[in-house]
């Protein structure tokens, strides 16, 4: 990969993230496809981070397979640790790919992070 795949590859997904409450929230803006599955991927199962996670999906503007595989994955690592993957505050378009897939039936979907916290 060259440096200029790669500066457009943080340009189209930019990840933060901080602790409340002892859960973890990972705010995801941009595109999660294929080139930057393997971000998201990293975000959600950082080995110093609790395997409790809500992931803030509220300034996503694209999902593809390839992040809905990230997603299936990530949730099953995070039981599998006895933790768990939440979904929060998907824009419409994003929520109409979670339901379509039906990932909303193997992974808790909520309206806001707040909602996702009190779950």
């Amino acid at each position: 990969m060259t440096s200029n795949e790669q500066t457009d590859q943080t340009r189209r997904l930019s990840v933060q993230h901080h602790v409340t409450d002892g859960i973890r929230v990972v705010s995801l803006r941009g595109e999660i496809d294929h080139t930057t599955k393997d971000v998201v991927r990293d975000a959600l199962l950082s080995q110093e981070a609790t395997p409790r996670t809500v992931a803030d999906l509220e300034h996503v503007t694209f999902l593809d397979s390839s992040g809905i595989n990230v997603l299936i994955y990530a949730n099953q690592h995070l039981v599998d640790v006895g933790g768990w993957l939440r979904l929060a505050a998907a824009a419409a378009a994003v929520q109409r790919v979670i339901e379509l897939v039906g990932i909303d039936g193997v992974i808790p979907c909520h309206p806001t992070v707040e909602a996702a916290l009190h779950a």
